[in-house]
């Protein structure tokens, strides 16, 4: 939160950061507002609105017409960081179906869509016993879906918890194996069952490839024109026309393959897979140490 926003209760700053959040996104905002969002008084919503206008002087005007404050010409951001991916997550969440578009802070939500994947199905009680065992520092009996061909079938096997990763497309927990003694993922949606806890394997502090990272640096395809790798670098943040991705080890298979890095790049059309590994070597390198392969 933006400095202006300290020495607040919990409950005064998210509401600021909520009127600041419609002022700088739509450009007003009222009583009425605040009050349906969170459920305060009138009178409160005043006192806020006049905390605000303290707090961020010169950033409201009231527009007696409109019986609404909207955002000054000169309008400065106090309360929130300056970062477009604030309002986007949200538009996102909403256009998922992960938040509604009532508990979302947009009020006048754009027409948006998202290429959306297979919904995972994931037990929440296998979800809320793993988060236990990671809390409590424990081992925990999982009933498995592996798709190793030495294990077709479910089996149980007791693993310790201690992270969550996410691919971009699935959710899995890492985890120290105590059948293969090694740490390992376990896909959410194919553990079936959950049994009893029991005393911890290797502890998370002991997961190399989970607390060490590789610098993955990235740039155009050299095959793009010097135009088209301008606004490439400028759609992927790289400064210099190259950037450095700082990736876990235990992560490392998943940032690649979701930037289409899995193999050489520079081989594939530059029309549909606009960014390279510059230091490709190196990186095979990483992702053989990980226990993968290029």
């Amino acid at each position: 939160m933006a400095e202006a926003a300290t020495a607040l209760k919990w409950g005064v700053g998210r509401r600021l950061e909520f009127i600041e959040f419609r002022l700088f996104w739509e450009g007003s905002i009222n009583r009425a507002d605040l009050v349906e969002a969170f459920g305060v008084s009138v009178p409160q919503a005043s006192k806020d609105l006049t905390l605000y206008q303290e707090r961020a002087p010169g950033n409201v005007e009231y527009d007696p017409r409109a019986k609404r404050y909207v955002a000054a010409e000169k309008f400065v951001l106090r309360f929130l960081e300056p970062d477009p991916y604030i309002y986007l997550s949200q538009l996102r969440s909403v256009a998922e179906g992960a938040v509604s578009a009532n508990d979302s802070w947009i009020a006048a939500l754009p027409s948006a869509d998202v290429a959306l994947t297979p919904r995972r199905d994931i037990d929440i009680k296998v979800l809320r016993k793993i988060l236990d065992a990671c809390r409590e520092g424990v081992s925990i009996d999982v009933f498995y879906q592996s798709m190793n061909k030495l294990r077709p079938e479910p089996t149980w096997r007791r693993i310790t918890p201690h992270a969550f990763g996410y691919d971009g497309f699935r959710w899995h927990a890492r985890a120290y194996c105590h059948l293969e003694y090694k740490f390992k993922d376990f896909l959410l949606p194919r553990i079936l069952d959950v049994g009893a806890n029991g005393e911890p394997g290797e502890t998370g502090e002991r997961d190399w490839l989970w607390n060490n990272y590789f610098d993955v640096i990235v740039g155009p395809h050299p095959a793009l024109t010097a135009s088209q790798q301008k606004v490439v670098a400028k759609d992927y943040g790289l400064d210099h026309g190259k950037s450095v991705l700082s990736v876990r080890y235990a992560m490392l298979f998943y940032v690649l393959k979701r930037l289409g890095l899995l193999g050489d790049a520079s081989k594939q059309s530059a029309h549909t897979q606009h960014i390279v590994t510059i230091n490709r070597k190196e990186t095979e390198a990483a992702l053989q140490k990980s226990g993968l392969h290029l």
